[in-house]
């Protein structure tokens, strides 16, 4: 990753791949059993809606509370801290999102963080896992229900992981990731309102288990499709990836991302300012705490620089 207050060269961060589906001729393999089950989630979640009126007001609140660990697993955890080391995090704060990752259930943070790392260091190209030249559909959900395409996995092999492979809590989580996923995404969800104030089990399992898993798939993959389709590019016009307010939303922050692929090591993944950022704002509340420490940021100068030689001329 390149440190901060250097402008990360193009070449290294994104490569541009042919127009049009790069994989086309690509025979896909689909992955049956991950199309049932996809199916199955969403077709709970739609359920899950008509329970909403008969659910207790706690039980949505800890549902939306549950969403937002979640996010967080994901932004502040595989994301920011695991993919692009953008700060460092103490034990106890690498511990809790750890746990919070396995709340999100999108494979363990090494297989992540290592993924990611191949979609910014081949976007846009076969080797990107989510390669949004293959459409919208193959970016947002598609990519999960086939085979990896060889160059992912062939690329993927030679990217510098040594990192993660040092990190005892990643390594624990990917030990025990099948147990921690069952807890953390369907037991403790599901137990917890339940228990503490008399829900129903079926409201507690669709609500805070199936319905906020739903959300939070898609709220990320948003970032994967949307903000590489549509929006402006201020910051570098050449790249596909884009600002997109919806995904800032639904992502809690991940939306600048046409700023992120362009300075990829700064923990906030956007401009500081009145921007909706809450995972910069859980962020810089555990550097408040002493548990998060040296906050990579790009500097107003080179961030005025980039604009000014390859951003759209948009605000």
């Amino acid at each position: 990753m390149p440190d901060a207050g250097t402008v990360p060269c193009r070449g290294t961060e994104e490569q541009d791949g042919p127009e049009g589906p790069s994989a086309r001729g690509q025979r896909l393999t689909v992955v049956w059993r991950n199309v049932v089950l996809m199916g199955l989630l969403h077709a709970g979640a739609v359920y899950a809606l008509v329970l909403v009126p008969r659910a207790q007001p706690l039980t949505l609140l800890w549902a939306y509370f549950c969403f937002l660990v979640t996010a967080l697993g994901v932004t502040a955890g595989a994301h920011r801290l695991w993919s692009h080391r953008s700060y460092k995090a103490k034990l106890p704060l690498r511990i809790f999102l750890a746990a919070a990752n396995s709340m999100a259930f999108q494979n363990d943070i090494f297989e992540w963080a290592r993924d990611h790392r191949a979609h910014h260091k081949y976007s846009e190209t076969d080797a990107d896992p989510h390669n949004a030249r293959r459409g919208f559909f193959f970016s947002h959900i598609g990519w999960l229900l086939v085979r990896k395409h060889p160059d992912v996995i062939e690329k993927g092999r030679k990217l510098d992981v040594t990192d993660l492979l040092a990190d005892p809590v990643v390594q624990f989580q990917r030990k025990h990731y099948k147990v921690s996923v069952v807890l953390m995404c369907f037991v403790v969800p599901t137990l917890v309102p339940w228990y503490i104030w008399g829900e129903s089990l079926w409201n507690s399992y669709f609500l805070a288990a199936i319905l906020r898993y739903a959300v939070a798939l898609n709220g990320t993959w948003l970032v994967n499709s949307v903000a590489h389709m549509y929006g402006n590019r201020p910051y570098d016009k050449h790249i596909s990836p884009r600002q997109n307010p919806l995904v800032t939303l639904g992502a809690i922050g991940e939306g600048f991302h046409n700023y992120h692929h362009t300075f990829p090591f700064d923990y906030s993944a956007s401009e500081l300012g009145l921007n909706f950022n809450p995972t910069t704002w859980f962020i810089d509340f555990m550097c408040l705490l002493g548990l998060a420490t040296d906050r990579k940021r790009a500097t107003k100068p080179m961030i005025e620089a980039r604009k000014a030689k390859t951003g759209d001329g948009t605000a």
